[in-house]
């Protein structure tokens, strides 16, 4: 199982893709962070991070997507951008008919350290060992993405169980959607 792990934020959304399955070697497959800048104007940092991981999905083709779940911070400014790239991440994926998962960053670091509370750097390190990497990846936001997507690589059984059903929901509602998009695109209406 390919799984594409997002680690969402305006600024840096990480995104790390990794191959394997419940009780087997994992493999790195692709580590990098979708930038933009924060002086831009905030609709286009959001094309940006679209774009961004749309080409990712496109390239690499994983089989499901892992997003943090957004969680309450003190700062609204912050966690209002976070939960907008989150659900980039996850509008991306619906379109190509990928299953989406939703892991806490609680889960994501008790799956790679067996410490719901892990700091950065342990999650840095245990993501390092488990995929075997010469040099840790970087920056967190990196180290984050990839520690989703192990975290839902180990889930596996019921929750592929899950996805797999709903999959078909999900494909059609991208091909409806597709359809939409072209049929507005040749001066349709979509009403």
């Amino acid at each position: 199982m390919r799984v594409m792990g997002v680690d969402p934020g305006l600024t840096r959304c990480g995104v790390g893709v990794v191959e394997g399955a419940p009780g087997k070697r994992l493999h790195l497959v692709h580590v990098s962070v979708v930038r933009t800048g924060a002086d831009e104007d905030h609709a286009l940092r959001l094309m940006g991070i679209e774009a961004g991981v749309e080409a990712l999905m496109d390239e690499f083709r994983p089989d499901a997507v892992a997003v943090e779940r957004v969680f309450s911070q003190h700062n609204v400014r912050t966690v209002m951008g976070t939960a907008q790239a989150a659900g980039i991440a996850m509008l991306a994926a619906a379109r190509r008919g990928l299953p989406v998962a939703l892991h806490t960053p609680s889960e994501a670091k008790a799956a790679v350290t067996g410490n719901g509370r892990a700091d950065k750097a342990q999650v840095t390190r245990m993501v390092t060992r488990l995929l075997s990497l010469e040099t840790a990846p970087s920056p967190a936001d990196a180290a984050d993405a990839l520690a989703l997507a192990i975290c839902h690589v180990w889930r596996g059984g019921a929750q592929q169980r899950l996805a797999q059903a709903q999959r078909s929901r999900i494909e059609e509602a991208a091909r409806a959607e597709r359809a939409r998009l072209a049929a507005r695109n040749r001066g349709g209406s979509s009403q």
